[in-house]
């Protein structure tokens, strides 16, 4: 017998619906693509502080890939914080090698998002070099719908956070990067489905500083359907100018594997997105 949640909640039309996890969807239903969510995992090889169990999220994450491999996503990405804050860069160096190399095991193709607790030590150049990444910020394309990883991890005087020189509660998007999306959002072909760690639908300490200015680039592009976030390690959902604006829960957060939380997400042709929320990761489905 597995461990797995055997039921899937999610919200339709405002009401709750459970849904059996290992149904199968009508060739109608089924998605032109589908992909794995993980957020806020926070690694470190130290003892729990609070509601905070580091070093548990190895096992967290194994489950999440036992669940992948049933539904097979087309890729996997974690929406930051994939490890937590040390005080030496080689301390941290070493966490992000220890999760990296489990992240690995349970997914070929995986895009990362910078959280603040990535690059809190660490600089980006040596983050992505330990994940495999080139870019920060940057776009692909997955069965015909277009999707954007954004870098938030900017003070508000434009310096990128690395080696202790930032505040969470900072977050900015530069213009060089807003220029990028801008021409990104104009040649993106199809729908768009945008990456990022820090909140851009919130006007507390979870925000990007600029975030209406970021949203007015999405909402122009008359392309962008959905922005899975994470950083506040709560499920949130709004919708702004009709763009979902949907808030992810911590794999960190909580003992033991019922306070999991991970999600499969489902892009159907007609742009209904169907988000399939496991143990605390609530679940959506909203109309194309």
């Amino acid at each position: 017998m597995n461990d797995f949640p055997t039921r899937r909640a999610f919200l339709r039309d405002g009401a709750l619906v459970l849904a059996a996890a290992g149904s199968c969807a009508s060739a109608a239903d089924a998605p032109a693509t589908r992909f794995g969510i993980i957020t806020d995992l926070h690694y470190a090889d130290k003892p729990p502080a609070g509601t905070r169990h580091y070093r548990e999220t190895i096992a967290k994450l194994a489950e999440a890939g036992r669940q992948f491999a049933k539904d097979k996503p087309a890729f996997v990405v974690e929406l930051g914080d994939l490890i937590d804050a040390a005080s030496a860069v080689e301390t941290e160096l070493a966490y992000l090698k220890t999760i990296n190399k489990e992240f690995a095991a349970i997914a070929k193709e995986r895009h990362h998002v910078l959280g603040n607790h990535c690059v809190d030590m660490l600089s980006k150049e040596e983050f992505l070099g330990g994940v495999e990444r080139k870019d920060a910020h940057y776009s692909f394309d997955s069965a015909g719908t277009h999707f954007v990883v954004l870098d938030a991890c900017y003070r508000s005087d434009g310096k990128p956070y690395g080696r202790k020189n930032s505040k969470w509660n900072d977050a900015n998007i530069p213009a060089a990067e807003l220029d990028w999306l801008k021409a990104d959002l104009k040649s993106a072909k199809g729908k768009v489905i945008v990456f990022v760690h820090q909140r851009l639908d919130v006007t507390n300490d979870y925000r990007i500083q600029n975030a209406p200015a970021v949203r007015k680039l999405l909402e122009e592009s008359g392309k962008v359907l959905a922005v899975f976030q994470g950083h506040s390690h709560k499920n949130d959902h709004k919708e702004i100018a009709g763009i979902h604006y949907c808030t992810l829960t911590a794999m960190i957060e909580g003992s033991g594997a019922a306070n999991n939380g991970y999600s499969t997400v489902d892009v159907k042709a007609d742009g209904t997105i169907v988000v399939a929320g496991f143990r605390n990761q609530q679940g959506y489905e909203w109309k194309g």
